[in-house]
């Protein structure tokens, strides 16, 4: 599924996601995976300079509980570091249609702070789930799963244009809310297969997508009730 949000949202730039897209693209270049820095070699060489790298910066749930406490910083470096060309395409694809949007509705410092909590505690949950796994779990999928909880919350009858395999990539337009929860069943369905095989780690992205609409709303309601609380007040006469 590829989507584009035909709803425009606010004026301003979204800087946090244009920054976030900067990180992990930038990261990626300089890195082992996409096969463009020299310093790391060819061949076998390259291969076992991307064993170390994702090992090094990404999660490992065996060794984040049994390993140095530095290994509880991996969930958060994780989301910087991506294991292909398609793996970090799809995700700043979807970064880039739906960060805008929730990223002007939320508020720059709001929507950064969602961004990198939903993504280590989808990390996190997964290496909980999964502790005696040895796989090396990297992407921003978890992060970015938030992001698409967040879109639902806040915009949940704007039209996307989506590309349906099974539709033969034609494009058709849906509300946000069918898109989404279509996504989000997929993904859920899809974890039942995950167990002890490697590929894409889709308990993250429920876990991504259901603390996203969460953060989502508890902010909405802090916000609304500061609002209110800040109207009544002005609304006291003076004694």
């Amino acid at each position: 599924m590829i989507g584009k949000v035909v709803r425009a949202g606010r004026d301003d730039v979204p800087w946090v996601t244009w920054t976030l897209l900067g990180c992990c693209c930038a990261a990626f270049l300089v890195g082992p995976a996409s096969g463009l820095n020299a310093a790391y070699g060819t061949g076998p060489g390259l291969l076992s300079a991307q064993t170390d790298y994702f090992a090094r910066w990404g999660v490992v749930p065996q060794e984040l509980w049994h390993g140095p406490l530095r290994g509880l910083c991996t969930p958060f470096t994780a989301l910087f570091v991506h294991g292909n060309w398609l793996h970090l395409l799809g995700n700043m694809l979807f970064l880039y249609v739906f960060g805008a949007m929730t990223e002007a509705r939320m508020g720059r410092a709001a929507f950064a702070c969602s961004y990198l909590l939903t993504g280590y505690l989808a990390l996190l949950g997964y290496a909980v789930v999964h502790a005696q796994s040895d796989r090396t779990l990297v992407g921003a999928s978890g992060a970015i799963s938030g992001v698409l909880g967040a879109f639902l919350y806040l915009f949940p009858r704007a039209r996307v244009t989506s590309l349906f395999p099974f539709l033969f990539f034609l494009p058709l337009r849906f509300p946000a809310w069918a898109v989404l929860l279509f996504w989000f069943v997929l993904q859920w369905l899809a974890t039942g297969t995950e167990a002890g095989q490697p590929g894409v780690a889709y308990l993250a992205h429920v876990l991504g997508f259901c603390l996203g609409f969460a953060c989502t709303w508890v902010h909405r309601t802090a916000a609304a009730r500061v609002k209110g609380a800040t109207r009544s007040t002005e609304g006291d006469k003076p004694t």
